[in-house]
């Protein structure tokens, strides 16, 4: 059975490696794992949302109406931070074509020679040179290509990301080259969302219990257990979300990763030094927060062709059965000759159908025009009249 090559295009995000996932016709792109992500918006929108609803309408008229105003638009860009993070491209790199694969394969052969047997392959390692400083380069066997500087290979999404900072399942996402700033100011937004509405939770207990120019203890309602969940909610996020940015903020002043600092790959026995860092906080911090946004090299939503395989004869037998339908044919139980094999309730069928049958004479058109012939009796009659007249 032979086999036709289909050809169709279809867009790169469909063929790409990993464990990605891909929404809006690859726009989006996340990690398969996105439960503590849900989560993450469920906190959020639910928090903001009964702040809102219950301490909003009364501080802003016992208050300042601006205190909603800048509640909604800190939670907007919390929002927006976190969408951002989630959705983009982290900075995977490309995995290497068979034709590349092979040619690094051999490279890396004809450097090492012939390892005798029963003895373990040097480590692929490139070395190169950083502001006067040797950074090696790992050799990824599962993308088939020796990682940039400050790369690394995720475990969870299967891809190798550049200037690899850490996973983070709270954003769905890994975070990276192309999303960190994005990732710094979520944490930061999200902390001074938390702080806001923290504080002004413990006011709006305050203003309720004692009121102006009089003493009234505030009663009992549903109001009461809201304010207490959100006075619980905020306490907890608060000390994580403060700790995380004041830990990354202090990376940022470093320029360094949380990959590179849990490795220690900047301070461990050797004391090597960051080549990356300028050595000044501002300059480290504008180069991180400030610096140009690197464009995303998978061209997710790239045309490209995907050959499948299908079998020739389905192929040929579905193209015939929709175009010239077979017609159905029934199978005779006697021959259409009778012979000694023939049985005698079959021999008068046969010879019905075959006088039923119209003969080739009858059916050819100058037929119709020749005179009938005439039989022997007539001929008889004619020859004794002639007889009698004589």
């Amino acid at each position: 059975m032979s086999a036709v090559m289909i050809t169709r295009k279809v867009r790169k995000w469909e063929k790409l490696p990993g464990k990605n996932t891909f929404c809006c016709d690859g726009r989006v792109m996340m990690a398969r794992q996105k439960g503590v992500f849900y989560l993450t918006l469920f906190l959020i929108i639910g928090t903001c949302s009964l702040f809102f609803a219950f301490e909003c309408p009364y501080l802003a008229v016992h208050l300042s109406p601006a205190i909603p105003v800048f509640a909604v638009l800190l939670f907007l860009f919390v929002m927006a931070m976190l969408l951002r993070t989630s959705f983009s491209d982290p900075g995977v790199l490309p995995r290497a074509l068979p034709e590349e694969a092979t040619f690094i394969e051999m490279e890396i052969e004809a450097a090492n020679g012939n390892v005798p047997a029963g003895q373990r392959p040097p480590p692929r390692i490139r070395n190169v040179q950083i502001n006067n400083q040797i950074v090696k380069l790992k050799y990824c066997y599962t993308c088939k290509i020796f990682r940039p500087p400050r790369a690394s290979h995720c475990s969870i999404c299967d891809n190798c990301v550049d200037r690899f900072d850490h996973h983070c399942p709270w954003v769905g996402n890994c975070v990276g080259k192309r999303n960190y700033r994005y990732f710094y100011l979520f944490t930061l937004s999200l902390s001074l969302l938390t702080i806001y509405i923290f504080t002004f939770d413990i006011v709006h207990v305050v203003m309720r219990k004692y009121q102006t120019h009089r003493c009234i203890v505030w009663p009992a309602s549903p109001e009461t257990g809201f304010t207490v969940l959100e006075v619980l909610v905020c306490f907890f996020t608060l000390w994580s979300v403060v700790g995380l940015t004041g830990f990354h903020t202090y990376l940022i002043s470093l320029n360094q990763t949380t990959n590179e600092d849990i490795k220690g790959s900047w301070s461990g026995k050797n004391r090597v030094q960051n080549p990356y860092s300028h050595k000044n906080i501002i300059k480290n911090c504008c180069e991180v927060l400030c610096g140009p946004t690197y464009p995303s090299v998978l061209d997710r939503r790239g045309l490209m062709q995907d050959i499948s395989p299908v079998s020739a004869t389905s192929a040929t037998l579905s193209s015939s059965s929709s175009v010239n339908p077979v017609p159905q044919t029934t199978k005779t139980t006697a021959p259409l000759i009778p012979n000694e094999h023939t049985p005698d309730d079959a021999k008068p069928n046969i010879a019905a159908s075959v006088q039923a049958s119209p003969s080739p004479k009858e059916e050819h058109p100058s037929a119709s025009k020749l005179p009938p012939l005439a039989s022997p009796e007539t001929d008889v009659e004619t020859s004794i009249a002639k007889d009698k007249t004589h």
